[in-house]
């Protein structure tokens, strides 16, 4: 890979929709933040979910909203991926799920009935109750939503701003998969395999927590790849050298493609040195891909790297992202 391919990737990424429809999130936050003054929850910078001290564990609480898009051309597909992507989020903060519930809105029977679909697959693959919700069912064909929110409980949180100067970055993904929805760039890991294949991958993250190997985490969304690591440097108030070349990935996919991909199974973790070998072992025991991508740095700059040059891709003295980033 040369400097030129470089300069490609971060232009593609940069203005990748997946990571640039995370701009107005600051200023929703910025808003609502004074109201974090009533209950118990930790502040967050950019967490996945609210973490609630409850007893001597953690109370997490997450939602996801479905794109709309998807919804409408892929209802199954959308049902099963609002159940994911939310247990997706407890697990990657080192908890495990209790349970869920949604707001629909679909007129449509036979668009409803699949959504509903999905929704009880997703359920019965990640073994994760569908506990309730509320349902708009006058809502036109062109205009249906829903969103899931998500309870779980972990003992030692993994969250989203902690990672860490002269932390390994690693990042685990399953490469036994295929390409997923055709609405979104994405890749479908959790096809084909049983529950009990997919709660033994998920189990990983809140065996790292617990044997504090890791305290940072995130799973990799529809910003992708490279757009949720930028993420979860930004939300740790660091920078990061990321070497392109060590990124696993599948054959017969392009690489730009693939570091855009969301991934039904990927998490970006960072991890001190001296257990960077344990989290490798663990999750390749696993059968789950992972690798040391980069280093966490004490900059604002996120840099690309090959074995020939380097780039910058963010510089946070100056870009945004979400806008969120941690200050000691």
């Amino acid at each position: 890979m040369n400097g030129s391919n470089l300069n490609e990737i971060i232009a593609s990424i940069r203005t990748y929709a997946g990571l640039t429809r995370k701009q107005p999130i600051k200023d929703v936050v910025t808003q609502l933040k004074a109201t974090h003054i009533y209950g118990s929850a930790l502040p967050s910078f950019g967490d996945d979910a609210a973490v609630i001290p409850f007893k001597d564990e953690y109370l997490l609480f997450a939602t996801d909203g479905m794109m709309t898009g998807l919804i409408i051309n892929e209802p199954y597909a959308a049902g099963k991926a609002s159940v994911m992507v939310t247990v997706n989020d407890i697990y990657s903060m080192g908890g495990r799920p209790i349970g869920m519930v949604n707001v629909l809105a679909s007129g449509d029977e036979e668009q409803r009935a699949l959504i509903v679909a999905g929704i009880e697959k997703g359920c019965h693959k990640l073994q994760v109750p569908m506990l309730g919700g509320h349902l708009h069912p006058d809502t036109g064909i062109l205009t249906p939503s829903l969103s899931v929110a998500i309870l779980g409980v972990a003992k030692k949180p993994l969250r989203s701003h902690q990672a860490r100067n002269k932390d390994n970055l690693i990042l685990a993904v399953d490469l036994n998969g295929n390409r997923g929805c055709k609405t979104v760039v994405s890749w479908d890991a959790n096809s084909g395999k049983t529950p009990e294949e997919l709660l033994y991958r998920l189990e990983a993250l809140p065996f790292i927590a617990e044997q504090e190997w890791s305290c940072a985490a995130k799973d990799i969304s529809n910003a992708g790849i490279l757009g949720t690591v930028s993420i979860f440097l930004e939300n740790s108030g660091k920078g990061g050298d990321i070497n392109i070349s060590s990124i696993p990935r599948p054959a017969g996919i392009d690489l730009i493609d693939w570091l855009k991909c969301f991934q039904s199974f990927g998490f970006i973790l960072a991890a001190a040195p001296e257990n960077s070998q344990n989290v490798l072992d663990l999750f390749s025991n696993r059968n789950i891909d992972a690798a040391i991508i980069g280093t966490v740095t004490d900059t604002d700059r996120v840099i690309l790297e090959d074995s020939l040059s380097s780039a910058v891709l963010f510089d946070f003295s100056v870009d945004e992202i979400t806008g969120i980033r941690y200050k000691a």
